[in-house]
């Protein structure tokens, strides 16, 4: 068997996979939270990494101990390793975890979070009922740990270790996440549809409706126009009112108006589309919509005019997990860090039972105007 890796303590594994691991990654709480940062511990205190022949089991994570995570002797690292996995092994001191954690650690932290993102591979010669160790570090995450490792040169090996690991779409959701984070103090500049510039305020909000703006109208809408922009602490950034009176709409600043209010024009009728800008809460939930639904109903408005939008910076962050049970059956969820893609919520009401029955769902399954055109069941 080859060496075991260089002994790194848990504090330093845990400072360093947010940095493998960055906001963005998909599963990235899996991949970050103590949970991965003890996993990573015991695979590296017993030495199973790649090409080493030896293999971690959860039964690894959850006996390790206060007292035993201090003795860094490879002497201790052999008797833990025996220790643990005999019937009635004994290993003195405090645990870190109750038997119970089995689950959550091969379930989340090991087969969706790091062997998902391949920084840990699994045996597949095993019987899926086998109690044998199944799991090692690849070589190249393990060196990761390698306290020696520091400044410049780390940086460069997690880049590579990402590179080489991460596919392209999870590298483009990291960057797009990276970017929103480094986003100008001073305020966010936001670029409207017909070339007019505004500062927002700066703060998660603004980076998102940036996006709706900016990213999400042009490659949605077919002639995107721009009719009511609000921000907390400065209820009208925008307003329309050309436009809106154009096409029948009457913009009143009061309680039931949503953050963002956008206009496609490119098509025979109008559509208008409401949109929420979630970072903490906010959503369209059913009272939303209703509400909304009663001020277009009195402007003369066709329903099939009508769409709704909740925007969130990404499906790990906290404001979709708070509000994903409250979205309004009907409408259409989209994430900032996965641009092309658009969640629908069918409500099942439409006499076709399809996507294309539904209030602008064609848009969710049509390409953009300028896109080569894909399968009607294919994501934009």
């Amino acid at each position: 068997m080859t060496a075991r890796p260089p002994f790194a303590t848990r504090d330093l594994i845990a400072e360093r996979l947010p940095l493998i691991f960055p906001e963005g990654t998909p599963n990235c709480i899996y991949c970050i939270r103590e949970l991965a940062a003890s996993t990573v511990f015991a695979a590296i205190y017993i030495g199973a990494v790649e090409g080493s022949g030896r293999f971690l089991g959860p039964v690894h994570v959850y006996r390790m101990t206060r007292e035993q995570a201090a003795l860094a002797d490879d002497a201790d690292r052999d008797a833990y390793t025996a220790a643990v996995l005999r019937k009635n092994g004994i290993v003195a001191g405090s645990r870190w975890y109750a038997d119970n954690t089995r689950e959550p650690i091969r379930d989340e932290t090991l087969r969706d979070g790091l062997v998902a993102i391949g920084a840990v591979l699994r045996r597949e010669d095993l019987p899926t009922t086998s109690s044998q160790p199944r799991y090692a570090l690849k070589a190249d995450f393990s060196t990761l740990f390698d306290p020696t490792l520091e400044g410049e040169a780390l940086e460069v090996a997690i880049a590579n270790f990402q590179e080489t690991h991460l596919s392209k779409g999870a590298l483009a959701r990291v960057t797009i996440m990276r970017a929103g984070a480094a986003a100008n103090a001073t305020g966010i500049r936001v670029t409207f549809p017909n070339g007019e510039t505004r500062l927002l305020a700066p703060g998660p909000s603004s980076i998102i409706a940036q996006a709706v703006i900016e990213v999400f109208a042009k490659r949605f809408l077919a002639a995107p126009a721009m009719l009511w922009l609000s921000e907390s602490g400065n209820k009208v950034v925008i307003r329309d009112d050309a436009i809106a009176s154009a096409i029948g709409l009457k913009i009143e600043a009061d309680k039931n108006l949503p953050d963002i209010i956008l206009a496609d024009l490119g098509h025979k009728e109008p559509l208008i589309l409401f949109v929420e800008v979630v970072a903490t809460d906010g959503a369209i939930t059913d009272r939303r919509r209703d509400a909304i639904h009663a001020v277009t109903d009195a402007a003369g408005f066709d329903r099939k005019q009508i769409a709704f939008l909740t925007a969130y910076q990404d499906r790990q962050s906290a404001g979709f997990k708070k509000t994903v049970a409250q979205l309004a059956w009907g409408s259409f969820a989209w994430f900032v860090s996965e641009p092309t893609q658009l969640l629908v919520l069918h409500d099942g009401t439409a006499d076709e039972r399809s996507l294309g029955s539904l209030p602008w769902a064609s848009l969710a399954i049509a390409p953009p105007p300028t896109s080569p055109p894909q399968s009607a069941n294919t994501p934009p």
